[in-house]
C-alpha cells in the first residue's frame, strides 16, 4: 500500500487525490487529505462569492472524491504547528503533496496602506465567506463611497458585493453578521480603478457583464479614459476575451443609463500613489494618471487626482506563503519544483511534491488545477517503486493525536453541514455559514 498525504482540500488538493485513486498503474493507494480548517473545499467554500451558486456547486464533484473509501479527510490539522513539520509528515506517509494555494495578498506599496479602512480584497472576501480567521466586525460600511483597486475577477466580485441588496444575498449562505452589515451599508458609489485599460484587464467577460445586470445600479465609464486604450480604435488584435471586455465597457461609456440609487464607476489609466486619511482613517486615494508606454505597459504623466472614499480594497493579486520546513522562492511566491517534485538546494527531495498555486503561482481558473495535479501525480507514480520502500508509521492518525492534533474526520464535516442548515432555519434562511473556530469545532464534535 502506498500511503499519500495531500495537504490542502481545495480544488488542487482534491484533484490530486482523485488522480491518485483513479489511476491503475499503482494499486493500493490510500490518500489522507489534510486541511488546516475543519471544512473542506478551500477557495470554493471561502473564495467564491456567495451569489455565484453555479461555481459553488462544484463542491458536489469535490465531495464525491472526498467520500471515496480510499480517501480520508482530516480537517483542523495544521502543518507547521505542534511538531507536524514536513519532515515529520515524511515519517507518516510515503509521499506528501502540498496543495496549499497562495494565501497572501499583494500590497500596493504606497503610503497610507496602514490606515483604518484600507484592506486587501482577500480580507473582505474572507469576511463575507465566513472564514474563521476573518475579523467579523472589521468593515465599516457607513459610506458613501468605496474604492476597489484592481481589474480582475476578485475586484469585480467585491465591487458587486458592495452594491448588492441584502434581499438578494439572503438566499445564499453568507454569514448573518455580514448580511446585516451589508443591509445597513451606506456605500452607494464604488470606484473600480485600474492602472491600464480594459483591453489589458484580467476580468472575464461573464463576470464583467454581471455588473451591468445589478438591480438599481448603473455602471459609468468615462469615454475619454477608454480612448487612451491602444486597442480602442482597432480591437481586432486583442485576444477574444479582452476584445469582448472592451466591447462591454464601450457600451457602458456610450450609455450610462438612468440615474439609480447606486453606481459603479469603472476608471482606467490611474495608478494609486497614496492612501490619504484623517484621524487614522481612510478619507481618499490619490492617483496618478497613466498612459500607454508603447511597449504594453504604462508610464506616469505627472497629473494627479483624488477620489474620496471611506473604504479601500486592494485586489491586485495573490502570493504564496512560505511553509516552515519547505523550500520557498520568495521572488516567485512558489515552492521550487521539477514537474511537481520539490527541489531542495536544486536537488529533488524524495517523497515531496506540490500542485496548484503553490506550484505554478496564482494563475488560471479552477479547472486549470486538474491538469496541474495530473502532472504532479504522474511524477509521483513514476517514483512509486522507490517511495513504497520507505518505512513509515503504521497509524498516521494516532501519531497526529500524539502531536496534539485532533483531526476532524469527514463525519465531523457532515455535522458542521447539519449545524449550518439548522442555523439557517433558525434565522429564516436556507443555510448560514458558521463564521468562527469555536462554532465550527463545537459542531464537528457533535459527530
Amino acid at each position: 500500500m502506498l500511503r499519500v498525504a495531500v495537504v490542502g482540500s481545495g480544488p488542487s488538493g482534491v484533484y490530486t487525490a482523485q488522480a491518485l485513486v483513479q489511476q491503475t498503474a499503482v494499486p493500493g493507494v490510500r490518500v489522507h487529505v489534510l486541511d488546516r480548517l475543519p471544512c473542506p473545499y478551500g477557495l470554493v467554500r471561502y473564495g467564491v462569492a456567495p451569489d455565484h451558486e453555479k461555481i459553488k456547486s462544484l463542491q458536489g464533484s469535490l465531495r464525491a472524491v472526498l467520500e471515496d473509501e480510499r480517501v480520508s479527510f482530516l480537517g483542523d490539522v495544521e502543518v507547521g504547528a505542534r511538531g507536524l513539520t514536513p519532515a515529520a509528515l515524511l515519517e507518516l506517509y510515503h509521499a506528501v503533496v502540498y496543495c496549499v494555494g497562495a494565501a497572501r495578498d499583494r500590497r500596493l506599496g504606497v503610503p497610507g496602506e496602514e490606515l483604518r479602512g484600507c484592506f486587501s480584497a482577500t480580507e473582505f472576501v474572507s469576511w463575507y465567506s465566513a472564514h474563521p480567521d476573518s475579523a467579523r466586525d472589521a468593515f465599516a460600511l457607513d459610506g458613501p463611497a468605496a474604492v476597489v483597486v484592481g481589474a480582475g475577477n476578485v475586484a469585480v466580485d467585491v465591487t458587486r458585493l458592495l452594491v448588492r441588496r441584502a434581499a438578494e444575498l439572503a438566499p445564499t449562505d453568507v454569514p448573518q453578521g455580514a448580511l446585516e452589515a451589508l443591509a445597513a451599508s451606506g456605500v452607494r458609489h464604488v470606484h473600480m480603478v485600474a492602472r491600464r485599460g480594459p483591453g489589458q484587464a484580467k476580468f472575464t467577460t461573464k463576470e464583467l457583464r454581471e455588473l451591468g445586470a445589478l438591480p438599481e445600479t448603473r455602471v459609468l465609464v468615462d469615454p475619454a479614459e477608454l480612448a487612451l486604450d491602444p486597442a480602442y480604435g482597432d480591437p481586432a488584435a486583442l485576444p477574444a476575451v479582452n476584445r469582448r471586455n472592451l466591447e462591454v465597457v464601450r457600451g457602458w461609456a456610450a450609455d450610462g443609463g438612468a440615474p439609480a440609487p447606486r453606481d459603479i464607476r469603472l476608471r482606467f489609466f490611474l495608478r494609486p500613489v497614496e492612501i490619504l486619511g484623517a484621524d487614522g482613517r481612510v478619507t481618499a486615494v490619490r492617483f496618478e494618471r497613466t498612459e500607454p508606454d508603447g511597449e504594453g505597459g504604462v508610464r506616469g504623466t505627472g497629473r494627479y487626482e483624488e477620489i474620496a472614499a471611506g473604504l479601500v480594497l486592494r485586489a491586485v493579486g495573490y502570493r504564496g506563503r512560505a511553509l516552515p520546513g519547505l523550500p520557498f522562492d520568495p521572488a516567485r511566491g512558489t515552492v521550487p519544483h521539477e514537474e511537481g517534485r520539490v527541489l531542495r538546494d536544486g536537488a529533488v527531495s524524495p517523497g515531496e511534491y506540490v500542485a496548484g498555486w503553490i506550484k505554478r503561482g496564482p494563475t488560471g481558473v479552477i479547472g486549470t488545477n486538474r491538469h496541474c495535479a495530473k502532472e504532479t501525480v504522474e511524477a509521483l507514480l513514476a517514483d512509486a517503486p522507490a517511495l513504497a520502500r520507505r518505512r513509515v508509521a503504521a497509524d498516521p492518525g494516532a501519531r497526529l493525536r500524539e502531536l496534539g492534533h485532533t483531526p476532524v474526520p469527514w463525519t465531523g464535516w457532515l455535522a458542521i453541514e447539519r449545524a449550518e442548515a439548522a442555523l439557517g432555519r433558525s434565522l429564516g434562511r436556507e443555510r448560514v455559514k458558521i463564521p468562527d473556530w469555536e462554532g465550527l469545532r463545537a459542531a464537528a464534535r457533535e459527530a
